[in-house]
């Protein structure tokens, strides 16, 4: 009998295995890629930009000052420490104007990927869900706007409305619901033939029902996967909206703009292009970097 006790009593002894939740192991296996954490970090400091510009950015982005225009960077000959990364060539201090674009780029995204999300979402759903007629008319719909360039579209819906940053914001949200569209009908498609749906109908829950609180909820992580990728796809095509003029207008320190006034004095004043490309190529990186760790984080065939 204490044989058998002793046999026993290791095993009950031996602590149980903590079992964590979908979204715990997401975030663990998240921290542990190195990649998604630095993206998160650059994220993080472009909001902090945001956020505080006023309090951060060392003078007004549209003071203006003749005697002190094209001043190259303090660490340049003839630099003036007023200025860290020089002025442009109207006076105005570059490092002020780039920290206040971080706050026009993170509005652009929120709003555009809004825009997408939403109608894209929607869209999506209906046409998984209810399938048939109209499905074909929803898809045959995004399929005309996959058809164009999504750049090349946004330019003709601005050209229309008129060039201005909040209807570059709409124009990049349209050209962008295709691809929001496309992935929800996937997903909506794949979980409707699952037996909780069934179940839900069979209880008597009704369409809206059956998709807003049973199905899109498990449709959630390509979602945000294609939500972060999409801040960064926002960012980049707002910038060329702007350096071509349609997007916000001069003198609102936006990085495309900049880099549209700064092109003709690129042999005479490097630092008028160069510093807010280095901020569109950081924020963009930011976001697809934390977006590629999002997808390795949430794909169910990673977890061991």
């Amino acid at each position: 009998m204490s044989s058998a006790t002793e046999t026993v009593s290791p095993q009950l002894a031996q602590p149980a295995e903590i079992s964590r939740g979908p979204l715990a192991e997401a975030l663990l296996r998240l921290r542990k890629n190195k990649i998604a954490v630095a993206g998160l970090i650059i994220i993080c400091g472009f909001l902090i930009m945001a956020l505080f510009a006023p309090l951060i950015a060392p003078h007004d982005p549209l003071e203006q000052s003749l005697y002190d225009k094209l001043k190259p960077p303090f660490w340049y000959a003839e630099g003036d420490w007023r200025y860290p990364l020089g002025t442009d060539d109207f006076g105005r201090d570059l490092l002020s104007r780039i920290i206040h674009g971080a706050r026009i780029s993170m509005i652009v995204g929120v709003v555009a990927v809004a825009i997408a999300l939403f109608f894209g979402t929607l869209a999506g759903a209906a046409a998984g869900f209810y399938g048939g007629r109209v499905d074909n008319l929803i898809m045959r719909l995004m399929d005309i706007l996959l058809a164009f360039p999504p750049i090349l579209l946004a330019i003709v819906i601005v050209a229309f409305m008129g060039p201005s940053l909040r209807n570059a914001m709409v124009a990049i949200g349209v050209v962008n619901i295709p691809r929001y569209a496309r992935l929800v009908r996937g997903s909506v498609m794949e979980e409707y033939s699952k037996d909780y749906v069934q179940g839900a109908r069979a209880l008597g829950a009704r369409d809206p029902r059956l998709i807003f609180v049973h199905i899109l909820p498990n449709c959630l992580a390509p979602l945000i996967v294609q939500t972060t990728l999409g801040f960064a796809s926002a960012i980049l095509e707002a910038a060329a909206l702007s350096f071509l003029g349609l997007g916000a207008q001069p003198p609102t320190p936006e990085w495309g703009a900049m880099l549209a006034n700064g092109r003709a004095l690129i042999l005479r004043a490097w630092w008028a292009v160069t510093f807010p490309g280095i901020m569109i190529l950081l924020a963009v990186l930011g976001f697809n970097l934390l977006g590629d760790g999002l997808r390795d984080a949430l794909d169910p065939r990673l977890r061991e």
